[in-house]
This record gives structure tokens, C-alpha cells and sequence, in this order.
């Protein structure tokens, strides 16, 4: 398996001198399951477990190997898994607030990054055409583009099902300033060719989208044959059924992979201020002409925004859904300065332990 067709380059050759000087392989995640991983290398296909080592310096979920992820791994024979040594450093991270941080008893108020995918090169927002569209949840889904370091690419898919298609285009066009939109069905296979252009020689392509949204559907015409699950969406409500239950990547014929993600109802984004600046931008512009410098938009005079609003050339939505992905950052930012307390605080008792340990050693041989 050539890995360059993986991804594989420059600046991973460089990061990974110090594994090959110790005898170690690369290779890349395809999947993980549970305590196991799903490895692509030189020698094809393998499986891989973390060394003993490596599980014990792991102090962040986030610093788990995730889909996409460059690792150091040593090898044995055919029958036993490769040993995952390191993860090397990640170009990309499109991350989330994990599911259930920032809300246990023991959690002391931090929260936890969960990383969906790592080293993308573009991400394709998927949304449906169909009664399940959503503008302000694409909304959501680029924010989260822009704060990974990915080319956005919005996808609208099930353009047979739609009556205007043109007009949703502009709609999608108003809120994605300078975002490439491409409007296909997958199902007919129409369209899929504009997607061609993205997928040239080593690139990584990660699918964001909700359920039913036609991800899977889309990477099995990209890649000619049937290679995942594909399901109809419900008729009660359009809302889509989870055929991929675990995030995969897969290799494309001509080079570059693809990465199908779990659809999710609502992201719990893991934002700083720059992704939102660049989804907002139209917002980020009109707030340079508030009268107050630190203005919310949230009721102070002179405040441009909402002047915006009220002459009708800003959506009211558009401003609600700024100001609650605003106030969730916010107290993302809180609970990650939480969790670093939290780490401090565990770092120091260790130190303590050690440091008592010392003690009573050098106590012991007086």
C-alpha cells in the first residue's frame, strides 16, 4: 500500500524521523473500535493496540488516535496487531465537545474534546434537500469547518427532491460567503462529478451531516461499489436513520480518502474565536460600526447589528444563531480553563505522592 496516497507527506516525513530512527513504522488510522485500531500502512491492512507506555502518558481523551491519525507503530508477525507507540502531530482537528463532559459530579465543571477526525484537507457539509434542511445547522457545521483549518465545501444533496433548487442555493450562498456549493443527488448519481475536482492524488476528505442526509451514499458512488451501509430516511419525518456507527476511512481508487462521520443531530461545536469570525463575517463587519467596542448586540445603543436587523439587510435568525454559538463558546472556554484546574490539581498531588515518597526513603535509610 503506497502511504503517500494516504496522505502521507512533507511535513509527516519530518515529524516522523525520530520514530524511524528507533526501528518504527508509520501508519494510519482507518477506524477505532473501542481499545483497538484499524491500521492502513506499507504492509496493507492491519490491526493495532497501544503500547502499555503510550496508554499510561494518554492524560486527554483528545490525545487518543483518532480516524486520520499519523501513528508510530511497531510490527511482528502476521499474527499478532501492530504496538501504537505515538500519535505524530496533527496538520487538522475537527473536534466536538465530547458527549456527556462538562456535566458530571466529578468533572469539576471542565469538558473534554472528542477529536472526530484528524489531518482533513476538506470537509464536505452534507445537508439534505428534502423536509429535514436546515440552514442554521449548516451554519453550525461551517463554524466548525473554519475552526478545524479545513476547506469548507457545502454539499446539497437530494436535489430530486427539491422544487428550487436555485433558490436554495442562494440561500445556502447567503450564509456561506465564498464557500464553493455544489447541489448533486446521489441516489440519481447527478452532479457527483463536480465532487471530482476536490479528490486529486493525497487528499483527505472528511463527510459532516446529519442523519439521512446521503453521506454514505455519496462515498459508495465515489468509490464504485457498495462498500458501507446506506438506509431510506423515515416517512414520518425525513429524519434520517445512523447506517455508520463508527467514523471510517476509506481509500479512493484514484488516490486520497475519504472519511464517512456518524450523522449527528446537534454538534456540540469545540469553537474559538476565529471559526466564528469567519462563519459571521457579514456580523464580524457590521459590529466595527457599533458605538461601544465590547458591544453584545444584545440591546446597548448605537448598535449596528441590530440596526441591521431592523432595516431588514440581517436575518433575525442569522443574529440568534450567532449569539448561541457566541454564548456556547463562551462556556466552552470556561469549562476548558475548569479542566485545566482540574489537571493542575491532579499534576500536583502527584507531585506531592512522589515527592513524600522521596521522603520517606531517604528516612528509611538514616
Amino acid at each position: 500500500m503506497n502511504i503517500r496516497l494516504l496522505g502521507w507527506n512533507d511535513f509527516f516525513e519530518t515529524n516522523f524521523e525520530p520514530y524511524r530512527i528507533r526501528g518504527l513504522t508509520p501508519a494510519r488510522v482507518a477506524r477505532r473500535d473501542r481499545t483497538s485500531w484499524l491500521l492502513y500502512s506499507e504492509q496493507g491492512e492491519i490491526a493495532g493496540e497501544l503500547s502499555g507506555r503510550f496508554r499510561r502518558e494518554i492524560t486527554d481523551i483528545s490525545g487518543w488516535p483518532s480516524v486520520g491519525d499519523w501513528v508510530a507503530v511497531s510490527t511482528g508477525d502476521i499474527f499478532s496487531p501492530a504496538i501504537i507507540h505515538a500519535v505524530l502531530p496533527r496538520r487538522t482537528c475537527l473536534s466536538r465537545k465530547a458527549p456527556g463532559s462538562g456535566g458530571m459530579p466529578d468533572s469539576g465543571g471542565r469538558t473534554d474534546e472528542q477529536v472526530l477526525a484528524a489531518n482533513i484537507d476538506t470537509a464536505f457539509l452534507v445537508s439534505g434537500l428534502d423536509l429535514d434542511f436546515n440552514i442554521r445547522r449548516l451554519e453550525r457545521y461551517l463554524a466548525t469547518a473554519y475552526d478545524c483549518g479545513a476547506r469548507p465545501v457545502v454539499v446539497l444533496n437530494k436535489i430530486d427532491l427539491c422544487e428550487d433548487v436555485e433558490a436554495t442555493v442562494a440561500e445556502v450562498a447567503a450564509v456561506a460567503v465564498g464557500v464553493d456549493i455544489l447541489a448533486v443527488s446521489a441516489v440519481e448519481g447527478t452532479g457527483l462529478e463536480l465532487i471530482d475536482r476536490y479528490i486529486e492524488g493525497n487528499q483527505t476528505i472528511v463527510l459532516l451531516g446529519s442523519s439521512g442526509v446521503g453521506k454514505s451514499t455519496i462515498i459508495n458512488r465515489l468509490i464504485g461499489h457498495e462498500a458501507l451501509k446506506t438506509a431510506p430516511v423515515r416517512e414520518c419525518d425525513n429524519r434520517g436513520r445512523h447506517t455508520t456507527t463508527w467514523r471510517e476511512m476509506v481509500p479512493l481508487p484514484s488516490g486520497g480518502v475519504l472519511i464517512d462521520t456518524p450523522g449527528m443531530r446537534e454538534l456540540q461545536t469545540w469553537l474559538n474565536e476565529d471559526g466564528l469570525k469567519l462563519t459571521f463575517d457579514d456580523i464580524e463587519a457590521l459590529a466595527e460600526n457599533c458605538r461601544f467596542r465590547d458591544c453584545r448586540h444584545l440591546g446597548e445603543p448605537g448598535c449596528a447589528v441590530e440596526e441591521a436587523v431592523e432595516a431588514g439587510t440581517l436575518d433575525s435568525d442569522r443574529l440568534k444563531s450567532f449569539l448561541k454559538l457566541r454564548k456556547e463558546m463562551q462556556r466552552l472556554e470556561e469549562r476548558r480553563s475548569g479542566k485545566q484546574a482540574h489537571m493542575d490539581k491532579i499534576r500536583g498531588r502527584k507531585m506531592a505522592t512522589m515527592v513524600n515518597e522521596v521522603y520517606r526513603i531517604k528516612k528509611n535509610r538514616r
